[in-house]
């Protein structure tokens, strides 16, 4: 297939990352008087953006009004500012294929709904700061996903075509954001969601471990 870039997703995808989010979103609901979840329910709160996910919390826990969304919005934002990279790993396989794609001199990028300053921090941490060409977390001037704008602009700073990226994702989000944006989608089983909700966003591979992502360069 001849592809020059992969653009990966970072939660679920790259990194492990769900411990970050339950520490912090329950510290924010405690905040606010509401309970805990358990942290498999995050699972399903995440991949919209940190907005979504206090807004599916609070729901979750009775708030259907979202009386206290200013609240446990401001104060999930301060919590997941100390513990944005808490227990947070990268998956099993990943440090292997991004090794590989490098030696292949393919580019590497990262297009993430975590706010672009958390989307460093987590990166960086993690991986460093040479392993990646090119970061797009949620930000102002780009519409955050399922909207192809972070794709397109990493192929405008990296001048790619759409027919040089495989996109790599673990949700309906991600589905959804590669072929809203053209590129070829692959779906990690991996990460927070399972093959039926790949398979029904159209996915045009599904791949159980890292490695399998070579076949598909």
């Amino acid at each position: 297939m001849s592809k020059k870039a992969v653009i990966f997703d970072l939660d679920g995808t790259l990194t492990d990352t769900l411990k970050s989010i339950w520490k912090s979103a329950n510290l924010a609901l405690a905040d606010v008087g509401l309970p805990p979840f358990e942290a498999d329910r995050y699972r399903y709160f995440v991949g919209d953006g940190a907005e979504e996910l206090v807004k599916r919390a609070l729901i979750a826990d009775g708030d259907t009004k979202l009386v206290h969304l200013k609240q446990m919005r401001e104060s999930y934002r301060r919590h997941f500012e100390k513990y944005v990279n808490y227990e947070v790993k990268p998956y099993d396989g990943i440090l292997e294929l991004l090794k590989n794609l490098k030696e292949r001199n393919i580019l590497l990028a990262v297009n993430s709904n975590k706010p672009h300053e958390r989307t460093i921090d987590v990166v960086e941490g993690i991986f460093g700061r040479e392993t990646f060409d090119i970061l797009a977390g949620q930000c102002d001037s780009r519409k955050r996903k399922p909207a192809p704008d972070g794709i397109f602009y990493i192929m405008e700073q990296l001048k790619l075509a759409k027919e040089d990226i495989i996109y790599l994702g673990d949700t309906c989000v991600d589905m959804k954001t590669g072929k809203s944006a053209g590129v070829f989608t692959v779906g990690a089983l991996w990460g927070f969601r399972d093959r039926q909700e790949l398979e029904e966003n159209h996915a045009d591979a599904i791949i159980a471990h890292p490695m399998e992502l070579l076949h598909y360069l």
